[in-house]
């Protein structure tokens, strides 16, 4: 996998900046539990001396605002284990990159593996690995999806995954996937990715933005949307009441609580808008709370249960797995240790038959999580199935690369990398808190 780079070329430095985009102002990105976010970016770039100074890896860990810069912290003080590696060793080991940083003795401490630190972890690794596919000349999906079985499989971390997933395990069925991905490949590129929308269904919006977004986003090709639901039963049936009309009997509607109910509660809150069909209820309860998403898994069929953006790392996906909690599986590209992890529990869903819809939105979090769908589709699952990608309309301008969303589609990026580099205009408007966007407020 190891791009052609000098032996002598070194990473030279791990730059963080805080960015945040003032999104509460108009109560985009609003739920249950965030009810004025500021989407933000704890960004991180890996600077090297490779082709001349200017081959550099990009990539975030996404916050709501408040404590971001707490993130940028602990994005910074990696910046001892990574300047100064070669690049070349970084990029022919990306999975021994990784485990260098979680097995830390004393890194891991401060989790193991979850967390504020964790998320830092997988912002470094998630820069590796643009890095590594801009020198390769190739978008992150691609790298991934022409690296042969064996490869991919030194990718994983299989420490306390061996009950459920072994690296034989894995290779079976990466080698099961072979047949077939040039015309996934192929695919992929002529008609992209299924998509849904979280544009309409901001808990602040009014009735009537909800139904004009929602009937907007039908006429785009989307056939499913997903609204915000946790704050209050009779605006939420209300609200399921107004998309479903606005939509017809055709569109899938999911609905995400974003963890505000016990399991009893949302139990009961669900059978409460089962009558307009919700497809999935997303993150009902805690992230942690295994047992309590198959107590109300098993309540509420057929309504699937879907979670994954808070989950911490893959031993907690290992479980809700192993004990039959969830239907949908919503990996973050931001959330856990970066590429390589997220590819252990892609491969952990594949095991266990689930399918994998991830979370997006965010800042950069459509731009990067693409890349690790379509490598499944490609490699792993070889699938669309119940299958889809979430999208939302917002800040894709401040990206080198944007998503390119069309027909309800994700289109295939072709431009090397993972996608999660932005602006330089941007990065300097926004920066937190002395850029032009905050110092004038």
């Amino acid at each position: 996998m190891s791009p052609a780079v000098s032996g002598s070329a070194r990473i030279t430095a791990l730059d963080v900046l805080d960015v945040r985009f003032p999104t509460s102002e108009h109560l985009d990105g609003s739920d249950a539990m965030n009810p004025e976010p500021d989407y933000s970016a704890a960004y991180v770039v890996l600077r090297t001396d490779a082709a001349g100074g200017g081959a550099e890896g990009h990539a975030l860990a996404f916050t709501t605002g408040r404590g971001n810069d707490v993130q940028a912290a602990a994005i910074a003080a990696l910046a001892p284990y990574v300047v100064g590696r070669p690049v070349a060793e970084v990029c022919g080991d990306l999975g021994g990159f990784a485990r260098s940083l979680v097995h830390d003795p004393q890194l891991r401490w401060l989790g193991p593996e979850k967390g504020v630190i964790h998320m830092a972890t997988g912002a470094v690794v998630n820069a590796a690995w643009d890095l590594t596919a801009k020198l390769a000349g190739k978008p992150v999906w691609r790298l991934l999806a022409e690296m042969p079985p064996e490869e991919l499989v030194a990718q994983v971390d299989f420490r306390w995954l061996s009950d459920a997933l072994t690296p034989e395990d894995a290779l079976e069925i990466l080698r099961r996937a072979e047949p077939g991905r040039e015309e996934r490949v192929a695919r992929l590129l002529e008609h992209g990715y299924p998509a849904y929308t979280t544009t309409p269904g901001w808990l602040g919006y009014s009735d009537e933005k909800l139904a004009r977004l929602a009937r907007e986003a039908v006429g785009e090709g989307f056939t499913q949307i997903k609204l915000k639901v946790g704050a209050s039963l009779e605006d939420d049936i209300r609200r399921m009441r107004t998309a479903r009309e606005a939509v017809g009997d055709g569109i899938r509607i999911a609905v995400d609580a974003n963890q505000r109910w016990d399991v009893r509660p949302a139990i009961d809150w669900m059978r409460a808008l089962a009558p307009y069909d919700p497809y999935w209820i997303e993150e009902p309860t805690s992230p942690d709370d295994i047992l309590g998403h198959a107590a109300i898994r098993e309540a509420l069929r057929p309504i699937r249960v879907a979670t994954g953006e808070h989950i911490a790392n893959r031993v907690v996906f290992k479980q809700l797995l192993q004990a039959g909690a969830v239907d949908v599986v919503q990996i973050d590209s931001a959330r856990v240790g970066g590429v390589n992890e997220n590819l252990a529990i892609l491969l952990l869903a594949a095991k266990f038959g689930v399918p994998v819809c991830p979370h997006a939105g965010g800042v950069g979090l459509c731009e990067m999580v693409q890349h690790l769908s379509m490598f499944d589709f490609v490699a792993v699952s070889g699938t669309l199935e119940d299958r889809v990608i979430e999208y939302v309309d917002h800040l894709h301008e401040h990206f080198v690369d944007p998503v390119r969303v069309a027909g309800g589609h994700y289109l295939a990026p072709t431009r090397p990398g993972l996608g999660a580099q932005m602006r330089p205009g941007s990065l300097k408007e926004y920066a937190y808190p002395d850029g032009p966007v905050w110092s004038a407020r």
